[in-house]
This record gives C-alpha cells, structure tokens and sequence, in this order.
C-alpha cells in the first residue's frame, strides 16, 4: 500500500499505573503482530501516516511521555531525573506484557530509545532511531527548540514546511479558542520533555551507547535544521552494530515529511514480519 492508500487503524488506549502508583501513562494501541514501542517526540504523541503502516505489521504501543497527555499535565512533577524517566519506561514495557519488542524512537524520543536499550540491552529485538537528540559537538550545535518561538518551528521541523504532511500535521483548529490552547498544550510538552534533554552536553549518552546489544538503524533527514546531519557518523562511531540511512529532500521528521522512504527504510532493516491473524 501507498501512505495515501493506508487505512487508518482502530487505536485503542490503555492506562497504567506505573511508578508504585506514582503516575498513569496513557498508551496508544494499533495493529496487529509482533510489538513496536514508540517512542514520541518533544512536542507529544501525533499518531501519523508512518505509525498506521506500521501497524500493517505491528501491534504499536505508543506511550505518552508523562506531562504531555491532554487533562493530566501535572503528572511531571512525578518524575525527576532522566535516570528515573528510564526506569519508568521500561516499567511501562514489562506492565504492557511485551516481549522484546522493536524499539523505535524519534528525535527526543529516539533518544529515550537509546538509554532504555543502553540500560536494559535485552530489552528491544533492535532499534530504530529518528533523527535522535543526545549526542553533541561543540563544531555543530543541536538549535534550542525550546526557546524557538511557535511560529518559527515549521521551519526548523521541516526542509518544506509547504508539505502536505508537513502541514496536516501543523494545522491547528479552527476556532481561536482551541487553537490557544493546542498551542500552549504544545509549549507545556516540550518543557516538560526539555526537562530531561537540556543541557544536551551533559546527560553523558554517548559513554552509554556501547552497551546497546541489538542491530540499530539511524534515519536522518539530510536538510535537518534542528540537528545538523553530521551527527550520524557521531551515532555510528558509537554503536556496535548499526547502519544508517540519510534522506533528501527532508527535514528533522522524517517519517512525516518523506513517510514513503521512512518506511521503506525501516521495512528493509526488520524484515517483513508475519502478520497475526486476528
């Protein structure tokens, strides 16, 4: 199927208690066959064309990030460190009943996939990274998107902000109203992620990524403004067993902007699982 041809899957949503009761994580559920945990990026969960062709041949498990669930903004305060961000994750994996499952993170949560994989090496079947925050070189400096304002961040997400995806996934409501509050929904979710990935240099990811045990594919955008496309050798020069894929024409997401050679690129490196019958 083409991404325009794809049906949009029934998502359903679990709740669960996680953290000795601490916090519930919101979880969204498609698909069928082996698992595939997502992880989002800063801004929140968008369920996207990718995550539906993903569901073709995966049940995806896509958690939202404590903070940024709509009605329950506070559940930040529960959490304090990126070290307890980890452990909470992979709480959330074993409550859910998964089973090495494919790991895919994008951006801030590409780099969440990496410290879980790093810290828990038997945790995912392999890893796919997005454009992923984390690692930092003075000579190339990852932009502060946290104090880009809203309307300048089509342009540092997107090579072509004009995009048709680019754009379904930028459009906010109608109504003056619930467009304010979509936006500032959106500022409180990347501070409550920027919590954890500010500042870059000093959350010592790359003294971790040799613990990663599974094969990892990178996929980067080759026009990414947000971080430079010189960090995939950096994320290569560190993992044991990885290849990497880097896509023209696109920008910092590119499972929205380019989803046909996303798709195409993470497919080749998992193989075609077996679906499930229902």
């Amino acid at each position: 199927m083409t991404t325009t041809e794809s049906t949009q899957p029934v998502i359903s949503e679990e709740s669960l208690a996680v953290w000795n009761g601490r916090l519930t994580i919101r979880v969204k559920v498609a698909g069928a066959g082996p698992p595939l945990l997502y992880l989002h990026p800063a801004a929140g969960l968008a369920w996207d064309p990718f995550l539906t062709q993903m569901a073709e041949h995966y049940t995806v498990y896509a958690p939202e990030f404590p903070g940024t669930s709509v009605g329950n903004p506070y559940a930040i305060h529960a959490v304090d460190s990126l070290p307890d961000v980890v452990l909470i994750y992979e709480e959330v994996v074993r409550t859910l009943g998964l089973t090495a499952p494919v790991v895919v993170g994008q951006s801030f949560g590409g780099m969440l996939a990496a410290e879980l994989a790093a810290t828990f090496p038997t945790l995912p079947s392999a890893l796919v990274l997005l454009d992923p925050i984390g690692l930092w070189r003075e000579d190339m400096p990852v932009a502060n998107w946290l104090t880009t304002p809203p309307d300048q961040l089509p342009a540092l997400l997107f090579h072509n902000p004009a995009n048709e995806a680019a754009q379904a996934m930028l459009a906010m409501p109608d109504d003056p109203d619930e467009a304010a509050a979509a936006t500032a929904g959106m500022v409180w979710s990347m501070g409550a992620t920027g919590k954890f990935a500010w500042p870059i240099p000093d959350r010592g990811l790359r003294r971790r990524l040799h613990r990663i045990a599974v094969p990892v594919l990178v996929v980067w955008g080759r026009e990414d403004s947000l971080i430079p496309v010189g960090y995939v050798d950096e994320w290569q020069a560190e993992l044991p067993d990885s290849r990497a894929v880097v896509i023209d024409d696109c920008g910092h997401i590119p499972q929205v902007e380019q989803t046909g050679e996303t798709v195409a690129a993470v497919t080749e490196f998992l193989g075609q699982p077996r679906k499930v019958a229902p």
